[in-house]
């Protein structure tokens, strides 16, 4: 009588990321956002509501808004994308929900691009309402165009979805991918040229500073707010912030692995 063979699990295929089981990954996680109305408002409304009491903190100093406002308009995106991004994707992690997915005929490129889509889609909507709240309500002053303060919040936020993207593979719990926060978000806030210039900092911090993708969002929305064309700087620093982005996402599908065997 033959043995019996062992059932066999059909791994993902590799290659290019499949449109198809792309945009299934992505309105699944879209479906489920539906059904967690605090953390669609957390993602959505609070850089508004950061904005809006940033803007009446300084009242008597409307100028002091205009010269910061437009740095933390796309910091506060990132900031909250990284936060939800890393804890909900954690929690399909611990959950076993990935587990059940990379057992299926799905590569680790459309899960990754799958979470992107979802959360970008959400990240389009934060980042155009808190551009039209500080432009339009708040009036924030800018010389430039705020459609390119809008493409730089929008990377901004894209950034911060690939960054919660790749430390969740990190992180054992949702506590502890609250704690990379202060690792990977602080350190750039602190040396994107938000509390001092850079070129005044300590020569190391500022060679530091250099390489993080958050100080070239800052020079990005300075720069919408000092000149009134798309400048070359405005162009790099957008492509840099986005490469970073792309960056991150890949490295993001290189740390998605089974934890079992």
């Amino acid at each position: 009588m033959s043995t019996p063979r062992p059932a066999t699990i059909t791994p993902a295929p590799a290659g290019a990321p499949s449109l198809s089981r792309t945009t299934a990954t992505a309105a699944r996680v879209l479906r489920q956002l539906r059904h967690d109305p605090r953390t669609i408002a957390l993602m959505i409304l609070i850089p508004c509501v950061m904005l809006f009491l940033l803007r009446y903190v300084f009242d008597g100093s409307p100028r002091t808004f205009d010269t910061i406002g437009a740095s933390l308009l796309g910091i506060f995106p990132l900031i909250t994308m990284f936060l939800v991004t890393s804890i909900a994707t954690l929690r399909e992690r611990t959950s076993g929900t990935l587990e059940r997915l990379l057992a299926l005929p799905l590569g680790k490129g459309d899960l990754i691009a799958g979470y992107a889509l979802a959360f970008g889609t959400l990240a389009i909507i934060q980042s155009a309402l808190a551009t039209g709240l500080a432009v339009w309500v708040l009036d924030l002053d800018v010389t430039g165009s705020p459609w390119l303060l809008l493409l730089v919040a929008l990377l901004d936020a894209l950034l911060g979805t690939a960054l919660g993207l790749f430390v969740s593979a990190f992180a054992a719990s949702e506590f502890q991918a609250v704690q990379f926060m202060p690792a990977v978000i602080f350190p750039q806030l602190l040396l994107c040229g938000l509390f001092a210039p850079r070129d005044t900092m300590h020569p190391v911090l500022e060679a530091i500073s250099d390489v993080l993708p958050m100080s070239y969002a800052v020079d990005g929305m300075n720069e919408v707010l000092t000149h009134t064309d798309m400048t070359a700087a405005f162009v790099r620093d957008a492509l840099v912030v986005a490469g970073c982005a792309l960056l991150v996402l890949g490295l993001g599908a290189a740390t998605l692995r089974r934890r079992t065997a």
